[in-house]
């Protein structure tokens, strides 16, 4: 049977993008979006760190269409809720933990876990999907690639570490997640909207001094030389195919930048280098109306990325949405997403050779001497994306005003098959209903060991730490000279008040102690035994609370 509910979970409880969004951020919303307005789900269930609006949550998902799709909003702790749902979706690959907790609140079999790959560069992140080979994540869970190039690496990442594991401690057995390749996406509608408004166009060009034969080239996204791509290449290019095209050319680069103004003035600098001659712009990225104008004005796509931090790409997938050719270096999950001479150009790159020095490029960050910022950007500058190619590119783009059309057009049609969410939702439903299968199948998991080894129950991980601990057994009684009066007292101190949440109320503690009156001693299973089942553990820490503040007492008396 189709699923008919799915759970998100988003951790931060908020829905929406702030000022300097990330391309991580950018996809979630995206994919949140078109869950909600594509999925097909009757329900999906949001799940936090913290308690969340559902009416805001309802509107920001579905802004302001109409669905029939239910809204409901818990925390990440209501396990119930994801196992009722059948699937988990995050957006982030860190899935180990969350396993984890799956199997001690619900069982393995409950749900199927998906993460989000967004990217495979930084250490830490590695270490985090590494983990999963050692939680109990299964062949029901998958982490979700987003770009064939991902799905390599980390089928090449988990061989390594099945390959350590198995010299370390010896075994055959390889577990882990399904790897199933799906693309982010792109709202095309929108994006249409958006750059076909010949009014925009008009009005852009002409405050840019822009003819109908003059071209703008673009750039959409972070401007950030150390995790998005050195700029002078591009610039080197736009300068070259300017020259060779003899046309007018405007270079605006739309997005924002980590460190004002000190980047700014880097960007600027490289640009007056390599492109004298262009007029290069940097325009603000965060102004949604700005960006939409430009979208409209423009004429080329470029995006040389260079950095190992991209893996898919978002805004080559919007330039063709919005009806652009694309100038791209042949990198990863461009390569994936556009195809050579059809929607646009591939740039060739060089990355240097492997066994040299990368191990010493990256021990400084992996020892926390470094930040992973200098990491990426010492591996970007020294890989080269060809300048020469990626002008020819942009000179038969100029020269062509019917290979743009003709570009452009082509790129729409790939959206519309491939990258619009509606698409992407519809590749997110069958995922579900396939790992749903799956599930159902496989039989169930020897779960010897239901708690993390490392980071399970803090009261039996400490046990020893005390010289006695509250069991069954364990007989109890009101300490001489205390009495249930001294509940009052300590409803009145703040202290004796602090973290109550998990243990007995007020009201249970008083009855505990009601039935310890006269001097009665009993053993904690008689007392808790006349409370409903669910309230044992709480009424065990109630004791020991009472014990802490010097009211119950847990040593049988001296002779």
């Amino acid at each position: 049977m189709a699923p008919s509910r799915l759970a998100i979970y988003n951790p931060s409880a908020q829905v929406g993008l702030g000022k300097n969004p990330f391309g991580k951020d950018v996809a979630n919303m995206g994919l949140w979006r078109a869950l909600a307005q594509h999925g097909g789900f009757d329900q999906i269930d949001v799940l936090a760190n913290a308690r969340i609006d559902v009416a805001q949550i309802s509107a920001s998902l579905l802004d302001g269409r109409p669905s029939n799709t239910r809204f409901t909003t818990s925390t990440i702790l209501d396990q119930r809720t994801a196992a009722a749902a059948g699937a988990l979706v995050r957006g982030k690959a860190e899935l180990a933990d969350m396993a984890w907790l799956r199997r001690t609140a619900v069982g393995d079999k409950a749900y199927s876990l998906l993460g989000l790959v967004h990217t495979l560069a930084p250490p830490v992140i590695r270490e985090y999907i590494a983990k999963s080979a050692f939680s109990p994540l299964h062949e029901w869970d998958a982490l979700i690639c987003t770009s064939p190039s991902v799905v390599q690496a980390l089928s090449e990442m988990f061989d390594a570490v099945g390959d350590f594991a198995a010299e370390r401690f010896g075994g055959a057995r390889r577990p882990r997640p399904h790897l199933p390749l799906v693309p982010l996406g792109v709202d095309l509608a929108a994006m249409r909207a958006a750059a076909d408004r010949p009014e925009a166009r008009k009005r852009v060009r002409a405050g840019l001094g822009l003819g109908d034969d003059d071209v703008l080239v673009l750039w959409v996204g972070r401007l950030s030389f150390f995790e998005k791509a050195y700029p002078q290449p591009m610039f080197r290019a736009v300068e070259e195919a300017a020259k060779a095209t003899g046309g007018k050319v405007v270079f605006q680069m739309a997005g924002w930048f980590p460190v004002e103004p000190r980047h700014r003035d880097v960007y600027r600098q490289a640009a007056e280098a390599y492109a004298p001659t262009v007029d290069v712009q940097f325009i603000d990225g965060n102004d949604r109306q700005l960006l939409a104008d430009t979208w409209a004005a423009a004429d080329v796509f470029i995006s040389l990325v260079d950095n190992v931090q991209e893996t898919f790409g978002i805004t080559p997938i919007e330039a063709m949405a919005a009806g652009l050719p694309v100038v791209a270096s042949d990198w990863d999950g461009y390569r994936y997403t556009i195809e050579h001479g059809v929607q646009g150009f591939l740039i060739p790159t060089l990355g240097p050779p492997p066994g040299g020095l990368g191990p010493s490029i990256a021990a400084p960050h992996l020892m926390l001497l470094s930040s992973y910022q200098n990491y990426v950007g010492t591996l970007a500058q020294h890989t080269a994306v060809h300048v020469g190619k990626a002008a020819e590119a942009l000179a038969a783009l100029i020269r062509s005003p019917e290979l743009r059309r003709r570009m452009g057009e082509a790129g729409r049609e790939r959206v519309r098959a491939h990258f619009d969410w509606a698409v992407v939702a519809g590749l997110y439903r069958e995922l579900v209903e396939e790992l749903g299968r799956v599930r159902a199948a496989a039989q169930a998991p020897q779960a010897s060991m239901r708690m993390h080894p490392a980071k399970g129950d803090p009261f039996a991980d400490f046990a020893h730490f005390a010289s006695h601990v509250l069991g069954p057994q364990t007989r109890v009684r009101i300490r001489e000279g205390a009495s249930p009066a001294d509940l009052d007292r300590a409803a009145r101190v703040d202290l004796d008040g602090a973290y109550p949440a998990y243990r007995a109320g007020p009201g249970e503690c008083a009855a505990m102690l009601g039935m310890l009156a006269g001097g009665a001693s009993l053993s904690v299973a008689e007392l808790t035994a006349r409370f409903p089942p669910n309230r044992r553990a709480s009424l065990e820490l109630g004791l020991t609370w009472m014990a802490k503040i010097g009211i119950v007492d847990w040593l049988e008396p001296e002779a």
